[in-house]
């Protein structure tokens, strides 16, 4: 079984500090501090990071069930939108995908079922099953 790493150190304190966060597979490496996570500040953040991963995984089983149920699917892009709300303490809340994808041969209905039917399937999904998860799917 795959097994993935991931990295990150923090120097200084929460509101002064910063750090680094890297893949292990050396694909990625950015800085965050507290104001790119928590303000709108330079660098990445571990939300952005979840989002990424959401939408990588989202828009692979997406494909994945399309190309199951018989259709072959062109292509499917898929943002993903990380709420970390404030109240009560830090927490990610939501996560909101919205998916374009080019699908030939398929109606509107079927589409949107295989692309509920991918969005609780798809295994980072089911990490974020404490969270609301919503979709928007669009078909080209």
């Amino acid at each position: 079984m795959p097994q993935r790493t991931a990295n990150a150190v923090w120097n200084g304190t929460l509101k002064r500090g910063d750090g680094q966060m890297a893949f292990g597979s050396g694909a990625f490496e950015g800085a965050f501090s507290f104001a790119s996570r928590f303000e709108e500040g330079d660098g990445t953040n571990p939300e952005e990071l979840i989002g990424a991963a959401h939408a990588g995984c989202f828009s692979m089983a997406f494909a994945n069930e399309l190309d199951d149920a018989g259709y072959d699917p062109v292509s499917v892009e898929t943002e993903a939108t990380i709420t970390l709300s404030m109240e009560d303490g830090p927490q990610i809340t939501t996560s909101h995908l919205e998916t374009t994808a080019e699908v030939e041969g398929i109606d509107e209905e079927t589409f949107q079922e295989i692309a509920e039917g991918a969005k609780e399937g798809c295994p980072v999904s089911q990490a974020l099953a404490s969270i609301d998860i919503t979709l928007d799917a669009t078909l080209v």
